[in-house]
């Protein structure tokens, strides 16, 4: 029996020898990737396979894999890059529910892989993956830390943008950021980029995950000022689908260089917070100006159906702009409305308390009213953000 099992344990060494020796025929990786590409995706269905067709072509002698990370997009764009899966390992993807945003993606695109290079490419193919190859060599032999793929230097080309429009908020989001930066750089928003990925796992604490710029995010963070190469580029006309720059994305850029300059005491979500506050103290006003003048409602009840109208303004604002990445629908809206607005009257009695007390040791209105208002929306703020859109916490 002694030896039969000797036999087995024998011909169990040879099948595993034979399955290495199997494997390292077939081609097949072992241990990580030179180099991953991370790309964020919503609603890029008929952009995913081409894209993966042009990397494989672009990238030939490279080893390397591919990883989508698709904000659960409507269009099935997470079951198209796993149907391209299962004929080519190198493809991966990440769905992710009930988180959005491209530089959220991004990030966590770049912590699920283990290559010693990471490059972040947009699934519209307005990026040329051809210059792929030329920035990590970059990266190897030149030493640099950051590649990126420029729109604003030598031969490159911004042609691709949809508008006239477009190019100048471009120009003019490039020189705000550009203040901003430790970094010279010429294109400090492009999309298109490559990083060593020792560098990128020393600053992603220090990341704000805000908007659509990681680039600009990455640059700022970083406590050093780091070596950077910008390859030019013309920049492509969308392939398929529709653009995801609008209004709200501008408005996160400003907030995402704000608390940039502010060394992060003033989170991005905190700035815009108080911004919705702001406006729901205007709609306030109004409300009871209107109630008082043209409708002849007694003050009293006037000030109670102004507040209510600016707390559910300031919930549907915060809803659509503070926490637009974990937005709440449905019924998960309506009980978050109540939850917001027991919260804010909470909020409420904590901003009189502190401005009656503010008022009674110094005797100033004013810097009481403040005192008080600045208090409450801080509570706010956090309450909020912990019991409403408790997903964020």
């Amino acid at each position: 029996m002694t030896a039969v099992v000797q036999i087995v344990e024998k011909s169990s060494v040879l099948v595993i020898n034979e399955a290495k020796v199997s494997n390292a025929a077939d081609g097949l990786r072992e241990g990580a990737p030179e180099l991953c590409v991370v790309v964020p995706t919503f609603n890029e269905c008929d952009n995913v396979a081409v894209l993966a067709k042009r990397l494989d072509t672009a990238l030939r002698g490279i080893d390397w894999e591919v990883i989508f990370v698709d904000d659960d997009s409507p269009d099935e764009t997470s079951q198209r890059v796993r149907a391209l899966a299962v004929d080519d390992r190198r493809i991966r993807c990440i769905r992710r529910v009930g988180r959005r945003g491209l530089s959220s993606a991004c990030i966590e695109g770049m912590l699920a892989t283990s290559a010693p290079f990471v490059a972040v490419i947009d699934g519209d193919l307005q990026h040329d993956e051809a210059l792929l190859p030329s920035m990590l060599q970059a990266l190897k032999q030149a030493g640099a830390d950051v590649a990126v793929g420029s729109r604003y230097v030598e031969s490159g080309s911004s042609e691709g943008l949809s508008s006239d429009r477009r190019k100048r908020l471009s120009l003019y989001g490039i020189r705000l950021a550009q203040r901003l930066l430790k970094a010279e750089i010429a294109d400090p928003a492009s999309g298109f980029f490559m990083v060593r990925r020792e560098l990128f796992e020393g600053v992603v604490p220090r990341l704000s995950g805000v908007g659509m710029k990681i680039l600009i995010d990455l640059l700022a963070s970083s406590p050093r000022r780091l070596s950077i190469v910008e390859l030019p580029y013309r920049f492509r006309p969308r392939h398929s689908g529709e653009s995801k720059l609008d209004t709200l994305t501008g408005i996160e850029y400003i907030l995402l260089l704000a608390e940039k300059l502010s060394h992060r005491y003033f989170p991005h979500r905190l700035l815009l917070f108080g911004l919705v506050g702001a406006s729901g103290l205007v709609v306030n006003l109004v409300v009871l100006r209107l109630l008082m003048l043209g409708g002849g409602v007694a003050f009293t009840a006037a000030e109670a159906i102004a507040t209510m109208v600016a707390m559910i303004s300031n919930f549907v604002l915060n809803n659509l702009l503070t926490y637009r990445d974990c937005r709440l629908r449905g019924w998960q809206a309506v009980r978050g409305l109540v939850s917001f607005a027991a919260l804010c009257s909470l909020g409420a009695v904590a901003t009189v308390a502190v401005a009656r007390d503010i008022y009674q040791l110094t005797g100033a209105w004013l810097a009481a009213a403040l005192g008080g208002a600045v208090i409450g929306a801080l509570l706010n703020y956090a309450s909020t953000s912990i019991f409403t859109w408790r997903r964020q916490t």
